[in-house]
């Protein structure tokens, strides 16, 4: 019952007429359980709230489905004043975006050179930038553009996700550009042919990620709200003898609140994906996919209405 869950709403998150509604009709029907408002000054107060409880966050304006040059620079530009705002206001943040949502479907080339005006930015700012993998028929471009930025700029990372075979190999390929890298075990539908099947495997293989990039002695973000994960990381540094300040945990806005601020108060850094914007349904169809226990929450939130 919950594979076939998630792979509905996996297959709704597509549906561009689903998108076009939610747009509409805004953040109704639990989604703000999970999205932090539609602007950028919504979003700035939950970051303002966190950072006050000790916690540090990664933002991202959401956007799917862009097609256009237009649609692309305005993407563009609202990663630029969410920035200029974390950096203006002080604020413990980082930023996420897609490549996508930079026109990665249209060119490399206008990806790249929206890639540099932010990261120039960012770099005024004092802002880490991380670049989410997302399918898996976009995963080599992402990378490849990686190693393009991270010959220019240090402020970049991207994500690395377990449940694809290939996730070993590529971590060995970018040890040389030494990574920051976010660790998680993947959120979109992908075929047996490049993707683990059984959460056993995909279990194994991000601890075997999270030991290798660790010990590679990068930068590791942790992403995940598996307490055997967490576990294996904490028990993994103590016998490895592996700084604090060389990695962290992460988990989605929303999600285990109450153990977020438990690794805070342990001493681990611990950092909240706070996403935000009008496009935010196929977002809050993948977060329902990666735990249909969450639509519960969704229910008891359209109830009280």
């Amino acid at each position: 019952m919950e594979r076939l869950l998630r792979d509905s709403f996996l297959f709704l998150s597509k549906n561009r007429i689903l998108t076009k509604l939610a747009k509409r009709y805004g953040l109704r029907f639990g989604a703000s359980r999970f999205v932090a408002g539609e602007t950028i000054e919504q979003a700035a107060a939950i970051i303002k709230e966190l950072n006050q409880k000790g916690l540090a966050v990664t933002i991202d304006y959401l956007g799917e489905f862009v097609k256009t040059e237009r649609e692309a620079n305005e993407m563009v530009n609202q990663s630029l004043e969410a920035i200029r705002r974390i950096g203006r206001e002080g604020l413990d943040s980082q930023l996420s975006l897609k490549l996508t949502s930079m026109g990665l479907d249209i060119s490399d080339e206008l990806v790249m050179n929206h890639m540099r005006r932010i990261l120039s930015v960012a770099k005024e700012n004092g802002v880490f930038v991380t670049i989410d993998m997302e399918d898996y028929s976009r995963c080599q471009k992402t990378i490849d553009i990686l190693k393009r930025l991270r010959e220019e700029y240090d402020s970049v990372g991207t994500v690395i996700q377990a449940y694809l075979y290939r996730s070993q190999k590529d971590i060995e390929e970018l040890d040389s550009y030494e990574p920051n890298l976010r660790l998680v075990k993947g959120a979109y539908k992908e075929a047996a042919a490049v993707a683990f099947p059984d959460k056993k495997d995909v279990d194994d293989n991000f601890r075997k990620i999270i030991k290798q990039h660790l010990l590679n002695g990068h930068y590791t973000a942790v992403a995940t709200h598996d307490d055997a994960i967490i576990e294996y990381t904490k028990q993994l540094v103590q016998e490895k003898g592996i700084s604090l300040n060389q990695f962290e945990f992460q988990m989605l806005y929303g999600i285990r609140p109450e153990r977020q601020l438990e690794l805070a108060l342990e001493g681990y850094k611990m950092r909240v994906y706070v996403p935000y914007g009008m496009d935010w349904y196929g977002y809050f169809m993948r977060r329902l996919a990666e735990r249909p226990a969450n639509v519960i929450f969704v229910l008891k939130g359209i109830l009280k209405k």
